[in-house]
């Protein structure tokens, strides 16, 4: 919730509290260029598409990486290369993705132990995961998503032996509390950084009403953001400001300022999110303000 003059008064360090942290998803791994041209697929594309995400606002980039051709790939020498080119470009914090449908977790998981990174993406539940064509009456895909108990306490450990903040992603209401058995186990420090996705087939449809109760369930003191899938993006990023939440947009989730417009990079992305947040009061977190707020430390 934004703050009023009388509360910026009385507490100023109040203001630091309402910045709202926007993450950009540069690229996915399901998206390609036949669907949209802007999609980067090279480390030098994906950290150019980084540089204009954070020049328009953005202080984190999440990042699954890609062959060059545009197949997802896990080999720790493509992340290597895109977090130097990154780091080249831009002060962005960067969270690598661990996600991926039938990879073994050693290989989800290497590039985040060898790189440290300051954010690891980390699904805290298994579930269904598709995407269905009304029009074909069919299902464009249709997986199983493994992230069993045993294997989110794996990538904790993993997370925590490299120094690295998990964010603890949750595609329905059950998966925030699954987080309880780790802190009573000490394997995650506060402040948690929860991500609500909202509107996959499988998981919480992306409602208003929806996201507050999800806002709801965490515990206090946590940070949060939504992440709205395909053309909800919009009323999603709107209802998180409203609700005091941060927020994620990118090519990875949509490919559309508007409808029928298509954007021409993350950064148009970035930039309608940042006006919308400015449009309802609060302010944008630079990328040190959200090492602070999330309690990340620096990058080297």
């Amino acid at each position: 919730m934004s703050l009023n003059a009388q509360q910026i008064a009385e507490r100023p360090d109040a203001v630091l509290d309402d910045r709202v942290i926007v993450t950009c998803a540069l690229t996915g791994v399901a998206a390609n260029r036949d669907q949209c041209p802007a999609i980067p697929y090279t480390p030098v594309e994906i950290a150019e598409e980084a540089q204009r995400a954070g020049e328009a606002g953005a202080a984190i980039v999440h990042i699954h990486a890609r062959e060059d051709d545009g197949r997802p790939s896990h080999r720790v020498e493509v992340y290597r290369s895109i977090m130097e080119e990154v780091r080249k470009r831009s002060d962005v914090l960067i969270n690598f993705s661990t996600g991926a449908v039938d990879v073994p977790r050693e290989e989800r998981v290497r590039h985040i132990g060898e790189l440290a990174p300051e954010i690891g993406a980390l699904n805290m539940g298994s579930m269904n995961y598709a995407k269905y064509n009304p029009r074909k009456k069919a299902f464009v895909f249709n997986w199983v998503f493994e992230n069993s108990f045993e294997t989110i306490q794996f990538y904790l450990e993993a997370m925590r032996g490299a120094g690295v903040k998990p964010e603890l992603e949750c595609f329905d209401s059950g998966h925030i509390s699954n987080i309880l058995p780790f802190l009573d186990m000490g394997l995650i420090e506060k402040p948690l950084q929860f991500s609500f996705i909202m509107g996959v087939l499988g998981g919480i449809p992306a409602t208003a009403r929806n996201l507050a109760h999800q806002a709801e369930q965490v515990p206090p003191g946590s940070n949060w953001e939504v992440i709205g899938i395909s053309h909800l993006q919009w009323s999603m990023v709107a209802a998180a400001l409203s609700l005091g939440g941060n927020i994620r947009v990118g090519l990875e989730d949509n490919f559309y300022v508007a409808p029928g417009q298509m954007a021409r990079s993350n950064g148009d992305l970035v930039e309608k999110a940042v006006r919308m947040a400015r449009d309802t009061g609060r302010e944008i977190a630079t990328p040190a303000e959200a090492r602070r707020l999330l309690g990340v430390g620096s990058s080297s």
